[in-house]
């Protein structure tokens, strides 16, 4: 709950009034301040839930839209709710998709925060026997099995994590190291698989410790005498999970420390989870007997996300957040953004802010103007139409025949080229190639990428052919 203002009497008539009523005026003094597509976008989602006694609850569809909020708009909601219900006028969240009963869930900001963002004090050495309190776990509820998004580049580390989440301790998987480039999903993971432990009763004392903490709070035990605590903490839990351990490099105390806790929760059948920036074998600065360790269960690397899965993340993030970006501007960060998940996550939270700033529609222009601040190499979106003039040009031949009715065999093959080069350089449906091939059905396009795929397999001049022209329209297309 948000409390505007002095302790004063709110103004008399408003309770009189109905919630829409109210609710009408506060937002009519909040359109004056702000540009249509602002108000559009953060403004008319809201639904106004109860007024009593000059406390007015609103629903927000998701946690994203209330941070949103409270970040850019506190003041401006603030003042016009205290001009339509009074200085001592409050203001409750009821953070839900709309479609639930309201009762289930009221939540106040601080209670938000407080669920989202753990706290990181320093570990308190609770009793073995007891389960770890959630705040000493230092994991964060956002991070699921249900919001982290599978795809080929993660498949085998996501797989993994599930069997550890559902049997920690009791899988050959132990320890399991997750390998990647930064902002790739492994903490994500990581989490996931402690929080999931957790909610299913597998586990009871889980914790999530960077390498770094680790080594700070080993140095803080040496200086407080508390070496022995320290350790017999760590050996307590039923799952450790430590992220970054190519940190510990150099350490050698804290790796000589770790590695006897290491040795006492693998034999007593606890759960390690560890990630790195590469895989074990090629740590440097770490004992050689800490990597030896390290490779006793699995190891699995999380790659780039491919274009499916980025897309893929970027819807789900819209649904998480209840906000409408444009399909095609989705399909363009996609194609620009493909380093990692977080640079993807944060081009995302740009464009809306942008766009709620100034005024403007989402668009692929103002997706261009904002990744360009973003990624060095912003290309435009390749276009079915833009493969069907380089096809045509490279087999000379009247571009408007791809599209015709023609079986001429020098169209027809020219024609399942093009299709065959749309469905694997762009992200467009096999349903949507088709239309743009003259209205053909889709079962049409899965012809013409089969009979491609068979001639590539057995004519080394044909398959030569499909990478050149592969190779020109990825140069075009930049």
């Amino acid at each position: 709950m948000i409390t505007f203002g002095n302790a004063v009497a709110a103004i008399p008539n408003q309770e009189t009034k109905s919630l829409e009523t109210v609710w009408g005026e506060i937002l009519s003094l909040i359109q004056l301040q702000i540009n249509n597509q602002s108000f559009k976008t953060w403004f008319e989602p809201i639904k106004p839930v109860k007024l009593d006694q000059g406390e007015m609850t609103i629903n927000v569809p998701s946690q994203f839209f209330y941070e949103w909020l409270e970040e850019h708009y506190y003041s401006l909601i603030s003042s016009s709710l205290q001009k339509v219900l009074g200085s001592s006028a409050k203001l409750t969240y009821v953070v839900l998709p709309m479609d639930e009963p309201v009762h289930s869930v009221v939540v106040s900001p601080a209670e938000i925060i407080s669920r989202v963002e753990p706290t990181h004090s320093k570990v308190e050495y609770s009793e073995n026997s007891h389960a770890l309190p959630y705040d000493q776990t230092f994991l964060n509820r956002r991070y699921t099995f249900n919001n982290f998004i599978k795809g080929e580049s993660n498949q085998l580390a996501r797989a993994a994590a599930t069997a550890v989440a559902n049997n920690p301790g009791g899988t050959s998987f132990n320890p399991l190291v997750l390998y990647g480039g930064t902002g790739l999903g492994k903490t994500h993971l990581m989490q996931a698989i402690g929080n999931n432990a957790l909610e299913n009763g597998k586990a009871k004392r889980v914790i999530y410790v960077s390498s770094e903490k680790f080594t700070i709070e080993f140095i803080d035990a040496i200086r407080g005498d508390k070496t022995s605590d320290f350790s017999n903490f760590y050996r307590s839990m039923d799952i450790l999970i430590v992220d970054d351990i190519q940190f510990f490099s150099g350490k050698e105390k804290t790796q000589d420390s770790f590695f006897h806790t290491f040795n006492s929760l693998h034999q007593l059948g606890k759960q390690i989870i560890l990630s790195s920036d590469r895989p074990p074998k090629e740590l440097q600065g770490l004992d050689e007997r800490l990597i030896s360790r390290f490779q006793w269960g699995l190891t699995a690397d999380i790659q780039p996300p491919d274009l499916e899965t980025r897309t893929a993340i970027l819807r789900k993030k819209c649904d998480d957040d209840s906000v409408v970006i444009p399909d095609q501007v989705l399909d363009f960060i996609a194609a620009n953004v493909t380093s990692n998940v977080r640079e993807l996550e944060g081009c995302y939270t740009s464009i809306l802010f942008k766009a709620s700033l100034e005024g403007k529609e989402i668009d692929i222009d103002l997706a261009r103007d904002v990744l360009r601040t973003i990624v060095n190499d912003v290309r435009s979106p390749l276009t079915v139409e833009e493969i069907q003039r380089i096809v045509a040009e490279f087999f000379d031949i009247p571009n408007d025949l791809l599209r015709a009715k023609t079986r001429k065999q020098e169209i027809v093959i020219a024609r399942q080229v093009a299709m065959y080069i749309a469905k694997d350089l762009t992200n467009c449906s096999l349903k949507t190639i088709g239309l743009n091939f003259g209205g053909r059905d889709h079962s049409t396009v899965i012809h013409a990428c089969q009979t491609v795929e068979e001639q590539i397999k057995i004519d080394t001049k044909f398959r030569s052919t499909i990478e050149q022209l592969k190779k020109k329209i990825e140069i075009h297309s930049r």
